[in-house]
C-alpha cells in the first residue's frame, strides 16, 4: 500500500517532504516557529476583541431592531446572538483558508492542529469553545499556563490539539 504523506522531516527544517510510507515523527519540532508567539498572540488578541466588540455592537443594533419591529417576540434571542458573536468569529475564521483571525494574521501568527495541518471547522470550535468556556470560568488566569512551555500553548490548545505558529516561517 503506498502512501503520500506531506509531513516535516524532523531534521529542523520548515519544509514538506514527500514520504512513501506513513511516519509518526513530531511535525511542528523548529523553534522557529514559535520565537516571540506569546507576544503576538496577545496583540492579536486585543485586535480581535476591538473587532468582536465592534460587530457585537452591529449584532446587538440588528437584533433590537428586529424585536422593535416584531414588537418583542424577538428580543429573547438577544443574549444569543450574543453570545454567538465571538464564537462564530473565532470559529469561522480560523478553520478558514488561512487558519488565523484578523488579529492573528496581522501579528503573523496561524493555528495548526498537532500534525501540522489546518484545523476544520469541528476543531476550531473545539478550540474557541474550549478557550472561552476557560476564560469565563477563571477570568483569563488560565492563560498563564503557556509560561509553562516552550511553544506558548495555553490550556485550550492542549485540549483541542491545536498549536499556534509564525505563519511566515512554515511551509508547506
Amino acid at each position: 500500500m503506498s502512501f503520500s504523506n506531506r509531513l516535516p522531516v524532523a531534521t529542523g527544517e520548515v519544509r514538506w517532504h514527500d514520504s512513501e510510507s506513513p511516519t509518526v515523527i513530531e511535525p511542528l519540532s523548529d523553534p522557529m516557529l514559535f520565537d516571540g508567539i506569546r507576544s503576538r498572540r496577545v496583540l492579536g488578541y486585543v485586535v480581535d476583541l476591538i473587532l468582536i466588540g465592534l460587530l457585537s455592537v452591529a449584532v446587538w443594533f440588528a437584533l433590537v431592531f428586529a424585536g422593535v419591529v416584531t414588537l418583542g417576540l424577538l428580543l429573547p434571542l438577544l443574549p444569543f446572538g450574543m453570545a454567538l458573536v465571538p464564537l462564530a468569529y473565532h470559529t469561522l475564521q480560523v478553520s478558514g483558508p488561512r487558519s488565523a483571525t484578523i488579529g492573528m494574521r496581522l501579528t503573523g501568527v496561524e493555528v495548526r492542529n498537532w500534525t501540522g495541518t489546518r484545523p476544520d471547522l469541528l476543531q476550531a470550535f473545539l478550540m474557541t469553545a474550549l478557550f472561552l468556556t476557560t476564560i469565563a470560568l477563571t477570568g483569563s488566569l488560565i492563560l498563564l499556563v503557556s509560561l509553562f512551555n516552550g511553544r506558548g500553548r495555553t490550556l485550550h490548545d492542549y485540549l483541542s490539539g491545536t498549536v499556534v505558529v509564525r505563519a511566515g516561517r512554515l511551509g508547506g
